[in-house]
C-alpha cells in the first residue's frame, strides 16, 4: 500500500500521477491540490454557464484518476489536464442543444490572479478594471477567451498553447495578437482607460 503521509514538495507530477494509479488517493489529491485552481481557470474559457465551469473540472479529474496510471510524462501534466478539460468540453458542447458565447462570467479569474489593494480608492479603481476587462473578455468568442486564458493567465509557454490547441506555434501567435487586439478594442469600445 502507498505510504498516506506524503510529502508534496520533492514529489513530481509524474510520481503523484505513478502513485494515484496504484490506488493511493493521497497521492492523487495532492495532484489535484497542485492543478485545481488552474483546470478551473481553463474549465470557465470552454463554456458559457459557471456551472460547466465546475462539472468540466470535476469531470476533468474523474478522467485523470481513471487514467493516472496511463500518465506518460512526455509533457507538462498541466497540459494533460488541460487536453482532458477541452475533450471533456467538447462532450458537453455535444449534449447541449445551444452555447451562449456571451454569458461566460470571469470575476473569479481577476480575484484569482490577484486583482485588488487594500485602500479604498484602489480597491475602487480595480473593481472598475476588473469589471472592464471582465466584460470585455466576456464579449469576445470562446476561441479569444481561451488563447488569453492560456497565455496571459495561465503563462502557458507559446508551444505548449500551440500543442494545446492543436496549431502551430506561428499559428498560434496570429491567433493571441487577434484576441489581444479584440480584447483592446472591446475595452475601447466600452470607454475604459485600464491603464490608469
Amino acid at each position: 500500500m502507498p505510504d498516506s503521509h506524503l510529502d508534496p514538495g520533492p514529489l513530481t507530477d509524474a510520481a503523484l500521477l505513478a502513485r494515484a494509479g496504484a490506488g493511493d488517493r493521497r497521492a492523487f489529491d495532492l495532484f489535484v491540490e497542485r492543478h485545481q485552481a488552474s483546470v478551473f481557470r481553463f474549465a470557465r474559457t470552454q463554456v458559457s454557464r459557471p456551472e460547466d465551469g465546475e462539472d468540466l473540472l470535476q469531470q476533468t479529474f474523474l478522467s485523470a484518476w481513471q487514467a493516472a496510471g496511463t500518465f506518460r510524462g512526455d509533457g507538462p501534466a498541466r497540459g494533460w489536464l488541460f487536453t482532458i478539460t477541452r475533450h471533456a468540453a467538447t462532450r458537453l458542447r455535444q449534449r447541449q442543444t445551444r452555447e451562449a458565447l456571451d454569458d461566460t462570467p470571469v470575476e473569479d479569474l481577476g480575484v484569482q490572479a490577484g486583482w485588488g489593494q487594500s485602500n479604498p480608492e484602489g480597491l475602487a479603481i480595480r473593481h472598475e478594471r476588473h469589471t472592464a476587462i471582465a466584460s470585455a473578455l466576456a464579449a469576445l468568442p470562446a476561441e479569444d477567451r481561451e488563447i488569453l486564458t492560456l497565455r496571459d493567465l495561465e503563462g502557458t509557454s507559446g508551444e505548449e498553447a500551440a500543442a494545446l490547441l492543436g496549431v502551430g506555434l506561428a499559428a498560434m501567435k496570429s491567433r493571441l495578437h487577434r484576441a489581444r487586439l479584440r480584447l483592446a478594442a472591446e475595452l475601447r469600445k466600452g470607454g475604459h482607460d485600464v491603464a490608469r
